[in-house]
């Protein structure tokens, strides 16, 4: 089918919609999350608070980001076992993915002190950001492990075309943690540990929601025995999910020390800078989000056409998912150039940080269209399971493109960090597009 087909075809619309719309909709929950946050903490009138919860999400979503292989890895190999008609395949990676999040999870808190002690020796943060940085962290690790558990929940919904399921578990979490953060803030007056709780107690209701959908899910395949599955598992069992995990955590690790760079540097440019960082980095978040919701569609159809082997499949969803995705990445640019002092004035009444973010808030116009094509490309390679990829294209946008870029252009102050993510974006987009055209579409076999 040509593209111009494709375009006008439907019944191809519809069907990306109804895998995409739940998970745009879910997934719109997430940032708006943490622009609450950064609303309810921004207006406490101290840009010290803003910045310590800004600097302690920050540890928390490393040590998630660094770990969401989980999802992705979980994601793309349902979806292949799930093109295949593969029930058994389906159940054990389910297993093996909740029993390598829970072990992980529980790491995480054991070492909780090293780790935090770590992060905060690489920041120049004042002493108040890093005292309520500890306070957020102290209570907020203790939802790790039923977080990382979602991922691999969420994950396995996501891969077996269940994104309605997927949505509600997002959704529903996602509003209990919002009117929980202004109810503890606003209304008990806990601050920075009541936004860190409220975080704690969404997890916790994120994971029983993802469990019973789950459940369900397991009911309506039939034939699962939690005992028999437990005993066929073995270490060889995990070879090509720890292959893969190993690839796409190489892969968040290059993409965390990039955002991480940004806020720990930002720090010590001062409290106004690195609150102004946070509100903007809530914005970008809320396009990579919503253009994740594409993304999701791309991994659930190349894995079912890798499943199926079916290259005609492959190709097509592709090609629709980047037309959405780049026309989603313009509409954002639109809103962002039209409207972006005023949503910052929304988010912190703070006058010196509105002011720096508008200072800054150029980059963030421009960089829809610049990364739209690396959230598209990720989801295709999760959905191929082809995480070496993805890892390689990591490894030459942080090291040859980040690093290099904010070390030529340090002088610029704050503005080196926003062009060398605006670059380092633009090559993982570059580079796994010129992959996919050349490479990937004629790895089943080549499209007439």
């Amino acid at each position: 089918m040509s593209v111009s087909a494709l375009l006008l075809n439907r019944h191809k619309h519809r069907q990306l919609l109804a895998l995409a719309t739940p998970m745009i909709l879910s997934n719109i929950t997430i940032p708006l999350l943490g622009l609450v946050d950064t609303a309810v903490i921004g207006h406490l009138g101290q840009a010290y608070y803003l910045g310590g919860v800004a600097l302690g999400s920050t540890i928390i979503t490393l040590m998630i980001w660094l770990l969401g292989f989980l999802r992705m890895s979980t994601t793309g190999l349902v979806a292949q076992a799930f093109g295949a008609d593969d029930k058994i395949t389906q159940q054990q990676l389910l297993l093996q993915g909740c029993i390598l999040a829970l072990t992980l999870g529980f790491a995480c808190v054991m070492l909780q002190s090293p780790l935090v002690n770590f992060a905060l020796s690489l920041s120049d943060a004042s002493e108040q950001v890093m005292l309520y940085c500890r306070q957020y962290v102290d209570i907020r690790i203790w939802s790790l492990p039923f977080a990382l558990v979602n991922l691999v929940l969420l994950g396995w919904l996501l891969g077996r075309q269940a994104p309605k399921a997927a949505m509600w578990q997002l959704i529903i979490a996602n509003c209990i943690n919002i009117i929980l953060d202004i109810v503890f803030v606003m209304v008990f007056k806990w601050d920075v540990k009541g936004a860190a709780l409220a975080s704690v107690i969404a997890d916790i209701c994120a994971f029983s929601v993802a469990l019973t959908m789950v459940k369900r899910q397991l009911v309506n395949m039939g034939d699962f025995d939690l005992k028999h599955s437990l005993s066929q598992l073995t270490l060889r069992g995990y070879g090509r999910l720890l292959s893969l995990n190993r690839d796409i955590f190489i892969r968040s690790l290059c993409l965390q020390a990039a955002f991480s760079f940004m806020t720990f540097h930002g720090a010590g440019l001062g409290d106004n800078i690195i609150a102004a960082n946070a509100v903007l980095l809530n914005l970008l978040m809320l396009i990579s989000y919503a253009l994740d919701g594409i993304a999701y569609y791309a991994e659930a159809e190349v894995g079912r056409a890798f499943g199926q082997k079916n290259p005609k499949l492959l190709h097509e969803s592709v090609v629709l998912a980047f037309c959405w995705s780049a026309a989603i990445a313009v509409l954002f640019s639109l809103l962002f150039w039209g409207a972006g002092s005023g949503i910052i004035q929304l988010l912190t009444n703070v006058e010196a940080v509105q002011q720096a973010a508008n200072q800054y808030l150029i980059w963030l116009i421009f960089m829809p269209i610049l990364a739209f094509g690396c959230y598209l490309f990720d989801g295709v390679y999760i959905g191929a399971a082809q995480g070496q990829i993805m890892r390689n294209s990591m490894i030459i946008a942080t090291f040859a493109v980040y690093f290099p870029c904010w070390y030529l252009l340090q002088a610029w102050g704050n503005h080196s960090l926003w062009a060398a993510m605006s670059v380092f974006m633009l090559c993982r987009s570059v580079t796994l597009g010129w992959h996919y055209f050349y490479k990937l579409r004629n790895t089943l076999i080549p499209i007439a």
